[in-house]
């Protein structure tokens, strides 16, 4: 069964708010085996509307509309499909009753524009919105179903959760979707295209592969359709075995993870500590660490050295040493990783030195120039790196480039 998702407003067009909604339907219906062929965002506007709905019934069993059922001019969805499915607008107490409930503590709400959204397509079915005012309408027609819902995303997230699917999964037959992410460094995208293509050649039919490309880490993804959710698995796995002949230790992790839940793993696994010295990344990667639950168990703090004073005073910085060499340099970024790893008595620390930009840089040193070390008490392994000219990237892909430093150190150690 397959379904196509319609999102209405001009505020998502103009880029006023971000269309979360579509995103998490999508993960949601996957989650059942339903499968989701297109999303697509239209205004506030009769003929787009009606024009989006013809076209996805082409291609979908089942049209989920979000948004534009309010009870103002431009809320314009209820009566486009009304018109669309020849239905008539009546009165419905039990809707009415449900609005009056929700505003019994606010009856200056209660006008002629609420009371007006208790007059549904006669139609449709008509499902309660116990957090809101505008009713959900389901059309069942010519073997197609269409749903429109409201856009308050906690609405609609209800009515998803607990009406829609729920009926969804009675009214189709649903199948078994699989995917299975593979996490590998060490490769460009075009580049591990070439490494594992006699591979991608021999997929089977019922496996598809997706290249989900970041910083110095490349995603693949399986994914499977079928009945069988055992005979997937196992397919699936084999072909992971397969891959991971080819990769070896380039594959980093056999799920969807990010790198900073990743490090966790490992320093728990190891029972070792970590501690940060940031200049260019400004804090980033402690924020990133410890936005993991449980992180307190192997992650002592940072130190944001911005300046030089904070260098000198805090990680006891050679000032000598950054006259001669500069605060972006190996020499410097490696006592401030000597420098936090002995103040916090860590078993790693990662220190970070750059210039992020978009000032600030020189013909030796141009912006994105960025030094990092991770170090313990015997081991220093500091890189040099050439970023963008971009301050946002720059501070991304130092401190990913940073926490895989550290994972690659915490892998490799006994």
């Amino acid at each position: 069964m397959q379904v196509e998702i319609i999102t209405i407003g001009d505020e998502i067009l103009i880029g006023q708010i971000v269309d979360t909604n579509a995103a998490w339907m999508s993960a949601e219906l996957n989650k059942v085996g339903f499968e989701v062929v297109q999303i697509t965002s239209v205004h506030d506007d009769e003929k787009q509307i009606t024009e989006s709905l013809q076209q996805a019934l082409i291609r979908a069993d089942v049209v989920l509309f979000t948004g534009g059922i309010g009870p103002t001019n431009d809320d314009i969805t209820k009566l486009t499909l009304s018109k669309y499915f020849q239905a008539s607008l009546v009165f419905d107490e039990a809707v009415f009753a449900n609005i009056e409930n929700l505003l019994h503590h606010r009856r200056r709400a209660m006008n002629e524009l609420t009371r007006s959204q208790a007059m549904v397509p006669d139609k449709a079915i008509i499902i309660q919105n116990p957090l809101g005012t505008a009713p959900i309408t389901w059309f069942d027609e010519n073997d197609k179903v269409v749903v429109s819902m409201p856009g308050v995303p906690y609405e609609m997230k209800r009515a998803m959760t607990e009406e829609i699917i729920p009926k969804l999964q009675k009214r189709f037959q649903s199948q078994t979707i699989i995917h299975k992410s593979i996490l590998v460094t060490g490769y460009p995208e075009s580049a591990l295209a070439l490494k594992i293509a006699d591979w991608e050649k021999m997929l089977p039919d019922r496996i598809r592969l997706a290249y989900l490309p970041q910083y110095n880490i490349v995603r693949l993804r399986l994914s499977a359709v079928g009945t069988d959710k055992n005979l997937l698995k196992k397919a699936i796995n084999h072909q992971v075995d397969l891959l991971e002949e080819i990769l070896g230790e380039a594959i980093i992790a056999k799920e969807d993870i990010p790198i900073e839940q990743l490090v966790g793993q490992y320093l728990i696994l190891k029972n070792k500590t970590v501690a940060t010295a940031e200049s260019c990344t400004g804090g980033h990667i402690a924020h990133l660490i410890t936005s993991v639950p449980g992180s307190s168990a192997y992650y002592k703090g940072t130190v944001v050295a911005y300046s030089n004073d904070v260098k000198i005073k805090l990680l006891q910085v050679d000032k000598e040493l950054i006259r001669k060499c500069g605060a972006v340099s190996q020499e410097v970024v490696e006592q401030m990783a000597k420098g936090v790893l002995r103040s916090m008595n860590t078993d790693y620390a990662i220190a970070t030195s750059g210039i992020a930009g978009p000032d600030g840089g020189s013909i030796d040193k141009p912006v994105g120039t960025t030094w990092i070390s991770v170090v313990t008490k015997d081991t220093y392994v500091t890189k040099k790196f050439h970023f963008s000219y971009d301050r946002k990237l720059n501070i991304e892909r130092a401190t990913q480039t940073a926490l895989l430093m550290l994972f690659k150190l915490l892998r490799e150690e006994k």
